[in-house]
């Protein structure tokens, strides 16, 4: 097989990878600023109109691993395209919605489209490009990541300046549409793998990953202790015969081959740590620029695009670097520099200028995005080619674990802590950098190698 795509198909295959994640990351964001608006219209509680959200977290957090294991078998080409068909097709109906009901069950199939989406994305990167320009190549995916991440409520709220929120969902047709016919051309074929796909242990994964979003979830609003204990029991039986089952794999849906690499786990877990840290930040900031400092909702947006600004210049450069240098060593100065400005953040003075919030920002997005392409390639480089489906779902999955434990710690800090738990939620996040950091580090002294040995029954053909 080829060592990536040939020039101008690769930049066109890359431009739908942008497109597809763009939309599924920043629909993650866009519908929470909806809430009210679709709540009122719908005349609908709160607590009933989260599931708008909800529904398409869900969604995504239980088909990745299933997903991103039938990208290995029927080809990530595939998988992706499907993803982005149902999204889109998804997407029309959320715009179409005319209850509370059918706009969550839309959102639901729209999550299942978005975890065909993210589930092989990476993997296809690793495939676009040559192996020498691996690091670019997830870079320009990073990138593209974190920016629709920190963007999504300020489209979200220009959207609803000027339009009706059904626009939200509507605006993705047209972007999918373009992205489903330049990918069918563009995206690469790729090496199948001869087992088969394993719907016990799909089922399996599914429900240990509802149960630990819920549990998680549970944490951070305070439920019943009852609902809490019976989700962790759950947890653990079906955790544990899902692992069971995995150990007896040669090519396990719950990727246990890989996390045995130490480089690849401890990447996993530097992953979980700095997502917790970023959504930590990330959430409670627009409440300490808007209730403390008293900046208005415009303003805010603008005073936190630095942090994505930031990420867009550092993570390709990293990308480079990450073709060159460890990525234990990138990753822990990353972190450190993403500690420093949120430290920075949490001791902001009590009259902040503009220019006192802007550079702060811009500190803490320069280390993220130091930091996340380095980790995303030895991901993906260390597992092999015919793994990388598998590699690919869990960083998705990891960076949604980060993001849920990040938002739960928010809503606990809050709930403790009152008019602090901003502050405490900055240095919380302080906190998880650093471990981050910390177990970045100790990739340095990982020289067992890199890659795991060739799996027994995942002799590729290529075909899509």
């Amino acid at each position: 097989m080829t060592d990536g795509l040939p020039l101008p198909r690769r930049y066109w295959a890359i431009l739908t990878i942008a497109l597809g994640i763009t939309m599924a990351v920043m629909d993650s964001a866009i519908a929470n600023v909806a809430l009210p608006t679709i709540a009122r219209e719908f005349h609908a509680a709160a607590s009933t109109s989260i599931w708008i959200v909800n529904g398409y977290q869900l969604a995504i957090t239980i088909s990745l691993l299933p997903l991103s294991s039938a990208g290995d078998i029927i080809g990530y080409r595939r998988i992706y395209i499907a993803g982005l068909a149902l999204f889109t097709l998804a997407s029309l109906f959320c715009a179409l919605s005319h209850s509370l009901a059918m706009l969550a069950l839309a959102r639901v199939v729209q999550g299942f489209g978005a975890a065909g989406i993210m589930s092989v994305n990476t993997a296809l990167v690793r495939f676009i490009y040559p192996q020498r320009m691996l690091g670019r190549g997830i870079g320009i995916n990073a990138v593209v990541v974190a920016i629709s991440a920190a963007v999504g409520p300020t489209v979200a709220s220009g959207i609803l300046s000027i339009a009706h929120w059904p626009w939200l969902f509507a605006v993705n047709v047209p972007i999918g549409i373009a992205a489903v016919a330049v990918g069918w051309c563009a995206l690469p074929l790729t090496p199948l793998a001869k087992h088969p796909f394993d719907a016990v242990s799909a089922i399996l994964s599914a429900v240990s990953f509802g149960l630990l979003i819920g549990a998680i979830d549970a944490v951070g609003h305070g439920e019943r202790p009852a609902l809490f204990i019976a989700e962790v029991v759950a947890l653990l039986v079906f955790g544990y015969l899902l692992v069971r089952r995995e150990l007896r794999q040669t090519a396990p849906l719950l990727p246990l081959d890989l996390l045995r690499i130490p480089t690849f786990s401890l990447s996993v877990g530097t992953s979980i740590c700095s997502f917790t840290a970023q959504m930590l930040a990330l959430v409670s900031l627009p409440f300490l620029l808007q209730g403390i400092f008293h900046f208005t909702a415009v303003q805010t947006g603008l005073l936190i695009t630095p942090w994505p600004l930031a990420i867009a210049v550092a993570a390709p450069i990293a990308g480079r670097l990450a073709d060159r240098y460890p990525a234990g060593l990138l990753g822990a100065a990353g972190l450190l520099v993403f500690a420093a400005g949120l430290i920075a953040l949490a001791l902001i003075p009590q009259h902040p200028s503009s220019g006192d919030v802007v550079w702060r920002m811009a500190l803490a997005g320069a280390g993220f995005g130091l930091f996340q392409s380095p980790n995303n390639r030895v991901m993906i480089g260390s597992a092999p080619r015919e793994r990388s489906g598998a590699a690919s779902g869990v960083l998705g999955t990891a960076r949604l674990l980060g993001q849920t434990a990040g938002a739960a710690l928010v809503a606990l800090a809050f709930a403790r802590s009152g008019e602090h738990g901003e502050t405490l939620s900055l240095y919380l996040a302080a906190g998880f950098s650093l471990v981050a950091a910390a177990v970045s580090s100790l990739r340095l002294m990982d020289r067992t190698g890199t890659a795991a040995p060739p799996l027994q029954d995942a002799d590729a053909t290529v075909g899509d």
